[in-house]
C-alpha cells in the first residue's frame, strides 16, 4: 500500500496545496490499491478510473495556489450509490434501476465537487438504502475488512468499508435509522449523523422530512471536520437548511474534558445489547471519568422512540414508493415491500398519535441536555455479524420481531432530532470493531467534534488497521 493510501484526508490536502504530491500521484496511488483490495470487499461500484485520473490531470494543470485551493481539493472520494452523480451509473442497488445513469448531481455531490474532491466511483449500499447489512442484487455484498465472513454494515457500507480498507480518505454516506453510524462502528471509522438541516439535501421527495440526513464519514475526529466544513451552508431550496459556515465546525479543537457533564447509558432504555459491546462502553465511561468527566449512569425517556420511529419511517415508504406499479413492487425485496405495506395501512390517526409522542420525546430530550451536555451509549446492539444473514434474529436471548428491531440504539436517536457521532470504542475478542455513538443537544456539532477529538486523543483505536491491510503491507 501506498502511503498516500494511508494519510489524513487534512494531511493530503496540505501536502496537495502545497505541491508537494500532486492529484495524479494521489488518484493514482489510489487507484493501484483500489485495484488490490476493492476485489476482496465490493465496496466501491460503477468505478470511473479513466475519468477520475483525466481530470485529477485536468486539475494539476490548473492549480489554483496554495491560499485559493479549495478545502478538499484532489482528494479521492466516492458517492453513496443512492446519490445522482452527473454522468455516472447510480442503481440505488436496485435491477429497476441497474442501468440508470444521472443526468445531473445531487447537491450535497455538487458541494464535494465544488470543494475540490473527485469521484472515483460510487459506494455500494442496501437496496434503496433499506437495511444495515450492505447487499443487492445488482453488486451482490460488501464485506467487512476487519472480517470478510462479517458484514460491513449498512446502509453506508461501502464507504465504511472503503474508508477502513483506506481505499478512500473521505466518504458520504446518508443516515434515518444508523446508515452513517452503524457501518462506521462495525468498520472502525467514524460517521456523523447531523442535525437535520446541517447537510442540505436536494432534491428530496418531501424537503420537511428530518429523520433521514446526510453527512461524512472519516477515519479521524479531524478528517470528518474537514468534510463536514465542505458540506453545510444554507440553500434556499431546502426549508430546513441551516446557515452556519463551514469554519464553524473546522479546525476543530479538543474539547476540555474535565468537568463536562457526561450521561452514560449501555442500553438506551432497556435495549438488549451484546456483552462485549456494554462492556467496551462502560470502558470508554471509565475513560471519560480519568479525563476529569463528571460521567453518571442515565438516559432520556425513550420509550415511545421505537414507535415514532417506525410509523414516520413506513410513512417514509411509502411516500417513496406508492407510485411503483405491481410489476415494479414485486420487484422490490421483501423487507421493503413490508414496509410499504406497513405505510399504506397507517391512518391519519396513527400519524397524529406518532407526533405527539415526538412532541414529548423532544421537550425531555431538550430537559435532559439542561443537565448534560453529552449522552454517551452504544452505537450498535450487536457486533459485525454473518454476511450470509439478512438481518439479526434475537440478541442475547431475546427475538427481533423485525428486520429493523436490531438497530434500535441508533434509530431511538434518530427521533431525538440531536446529532451523533459513532466512533471507535474498541474491538471485541475475535477483534471484531464496536463503537460509541456519542450524542449533543440540537445543532452541537461543533462542541460534539471537539468532545470527540478529546476523547480520539486517548483511545487510538482507529490507528489499527483492518488484517486485510496488513497483510498488504508485509
Amino acid at each position: 500500500m501506498d502511503p498516500l493510501c494511508n494519510s489524513s484526508a487534512v494531511e493530503l490536502t496540505a501536502r496537495l496545496r502545497d505541491r508537494e504530491v500532486s492529484c495524479a500521484e494521489v488518484m493514482a496511488a489510489h487507484l493501484a490499491h483500489i485495484d488490490r483490495i476493492n476485489p476482496q470487499l465490493n465496496a466501491i461500484v460503477s468505478i470511473a478510473a479513466d475519468q477520475a485520473m483525466d481530470v485529477a490531470r485536468a486539475m494539476d494543470s490548473r492549480h489554483p495556489g496554495r491560499n485559493n485551493a479549495p478545502s478538499l481539493w484532489g482528494l479521492p472520494t466516492a458517492h453513496k450509490d443512492l446519490l445522482n452523480v452527473r454522468g455516472m451509473r447510480t442503481t440505488f442497488g436496485s435491477p429497476l434501476y441497474a442501468n440508470n445513469i444521472a443526468s445531473a448531481d445531487d447537491l450535497i455531490v455538487q458541494r464535494i465537487r465544488g470543494a475540490g474532491a473527485i469521484a472515483i466511483g460510487k459506494t455500494n449500499t442496501p437496496e434503496f438504502g433499506a437495511g444495515s447489512q450492505t447487499f443487492n442484487p445488482v453488486f451482490g455484498a460488501t464485506l467487512n475488512p476487519y472480517d470478510p465472513t462479517r458484514t460491513c454494515g449498512g446502509s453506508s457500507g461501502g464507504a465504511a468499508s472503503a474508508l477502513a480498507a483506506r481505499m478512500l480518505p473521505l466518504a458520504d454516506g446518508s443516515d434515518l435509522g444508523g446508515s452513517l453510524r452503524n457501518p462506521a462502528a462495525f468498520c472502525n471509522v467514524l460517521g456523523l449523523r447531523p442535525t437535520a438541516g446541517r447537510v442540505p439535501a436536494y432534491p428530496a421527495q418531501n424537503p420537511w422530512f428530518d429523520l433521514g440526513v446526510q453527512g461524512p464519514m472519516a477515519r479521524s475526529v479531524d478528517d470528518l471536520a474537514l468534510f463536514l466544513s465542505a458540506l453545510v451552508g444554507g440553500d434556499p431550496r431546502v426549508p430546513v437548511a441551516l446557515t452556519d459556515p463551514g469554519e464553524a465546525f473546522f479546525p476543530v479543537a479538543p474539547l476540555e474534558i474535565k468537568g463536562t457533564r457526561v450521561a452514560v447509558s449501555l442500553d438506551l432504555g432497556g435495549l438488549p445489547v451484546d456483552k462485549e459491546i456494554r462492556t467496551c462502553i462502560d470502558a470508554v465511561a471509565r475513560q471519560l471519568e480519568g479525563l476529569g468527566a463528571k460521567v453518571s449512569a442515565d438516559c432520556p425517556d425513550l420509550r415511545d422512540a421505537s414507535h415514532i420511529f417506525s410509523v414516520f419511517r413506513a410513512n417514509s415508504f411509502r411516500e417513496r414508493f406508492r407510485e411503483f406499479s405491481v410489476a415494479q413492487r414485486s420487484q422490490l425485496k421483501d423487507t421493503i415491500q413490508w414496509n410499504l405495506a406497513a405505510g399504506e395501512a397507517l391512518t391519519t390517526a396513527d400519524l397524529d398519535r406518532a407526533w405527539a409522542a415526538r412532541r414529548r420525546l423532544f421537550d425531555g430530550v431538550a430537559e435532559f441536555f439542561t443537565r448534560y451536555d453529552f449522552l454517551v451509549a452504544p452505537t450498535t446492539q450487536v457486533l459485525p455479524f454473518d454476511v450470509t444473514q439478512p438481518w439479526v434474529t434475537q440478541i442475547e436471548g431475546v427475538a427481533m420481531r423485525d428486520y429493523l428491531e436490531w438497530m434500535q440504539s441508533c434509530a431511538r436517536i434518530t427521533v431525538t432530532g440531536c446529532p451523533a457521532l459513532s466512533m471507535p470504542a474498541g474491538f471485541s475478542a475475535t477483534g471484531l470493531p464496536i463503537g460509541v455513538q456519542i450524542v449533543a443537544p440540537v445543532r452541537a456539532e461543533a462542541r460534539l467534534l471537539g468532545f470527540a477529538k478529546a476523547l480520539e486523543a486517548v483511545t487510538g483505536h482507529a490507528h489499527r488497521l483492518p488484517p486485510l491491510i496488513t497483510k498488504d503491507l508485509s
